[in-house]
């Protein structure tokens, strides 16, 4: 059985505190918010507040901006949103990097999902675009200098002290112009999951970090293909019992990445229902909910929700320079069976 997949399109710009407002007052959210706080409200707010101000004082000014917004205090705010030892369920990614495209498909539950797909432009750091989750978070996204981030979790079963990916992606698409920089971040950030950061700057290069709480493991390639295992011996360790659909979706998207597509071309071979990098268990965290290839030297996106959705395609660099006007939804189909 089919249902509609709406996705907000938003934009943003302002101070961080002001963004924080406009967003709390524009969610409907309530349900997902009230399941946020039931899982997280033994987080010790002080400390996940003290941290997000080290590592990211205008990430944090959005926090309180977005209590103001939803009408929550911010001891409440700060459990649910700072990304500090949140509990989560598990979820699947596939992404691919090659020549002068990033592709990903991003595998969940609709339930949970933002459904939010946001142009962001604060005073305090680099402009961006991306999916966004619990708000503030990204499940993937570029910034204006084109550098690509997307989180792959590895191992939900297994953590410390410190951040979800979605707050971590969003930090280093913040803070950082590329690769080098991306990377220095994430071997400093407290992790509080299993994850791969799969990235991707203007110039080209591509690596994929393997972040435990204990230990960060970054591998530059060529080309990138990217699922939800480490392979490191360092960290393999690490992973979930069952790893078998992600060896076998990392094994297509080798296959894949010796064809010669175009970015138009890899839209479609990920979002293709038949594809098998496609997946429609939606009651178990692993239904396809959006595919997007991010181009970093056009600073273009080409975007879809859902399963066969028709491309819709934006220009982060005209949105910045005035040229367009973004707003609406993209809308999709997913298969509930």
């Amino acid at each position: 059985m089919y249902q509609e997949l709406k996705v907000d399109i938003k934009e943003v710009v302002g101070s961080n505190v002001d963004i924080g407002i406009k967003l709390g007052r524009e969610t409907n959210k309530d349900e997902s918010i009230a399941y946020m706080y039931k899982l997280n409200r033994d987080v010790d707010d002080n400390t996940a507040k003290a941290l997000l101000q080290r590592y990211s004082p205008s990430l944090c000014n959005e926090l309180l901006g977005l209590a103001n917004g939803l009408g929550i205090d911010q001891d409440t705010a700060l459990k649910i949103f700072s990304g500090y030892n949140t509990e989560i369920p598990s979820m699947g990614c596939s992404a691919i990097a090659k020549d002068d495209y990033y592709a990903r498909n991003y595998d969940f539950s609709p339930k949970l999902y933002d459904a939010c797909f946001i142009f962001h432009n604060a005073t305090e750091g680099y402009a961006s675009v991306g999916f966004s989750q619990q708000m503030i978070g990204r499940l993937d996204g570029m910034n204006e200098h084109g550098l690509v981030v997307g989180l792959h979790l590895v191992n939900e079963g297994y953590k410390g002290n410190g951040f979800l990916g979605t707050n971590i992606v969003r930090i280093v698409l913040d803070q950082c112009k590329d690769v080098t920089e991306a990377t220095e971040l994430l071997n400093r950030i407290p992790h509080g999951y299993c994850y791969n950061f799969s990235l991707m700057d203007k110039s080209g290069n591509k690596c994929i970090v393997e972040a435990s709480p204990e230990k960060q493991v970054v591998k530059y390639l060529d080309t990138l293909q990217c699922t939800n295992h480490f392979e490191s011996k360092h960290l393999k360790d690490k992973n979930r019992n069952y790893i078998k659909s992600s060896i076998s979706r990392k094994k297509t998207l080798q296959e894949l990445t010796k064809l010669h597509h175009d970015p138009a071309h890899i839209y479609y071979e990920f979002n293709n229902e038949d594809s098998p990098l496609f997946f429609q268990d939606y009651h178990h965290f692993f239904g396809t909910l959006h595919t997007v290839v991010y181009l970093p030297k056009s600073l273009e996106v080409i975007v879809g929700v859902g399963g066969n959705a028709e491309p819709t395609r934006f220009s982060l660099a005209k949105w910045l320079e005035g040229e367009c006007k973004v707003g609406g939804h993209l809308i999709g189909k997913i298969n509930i069976m």
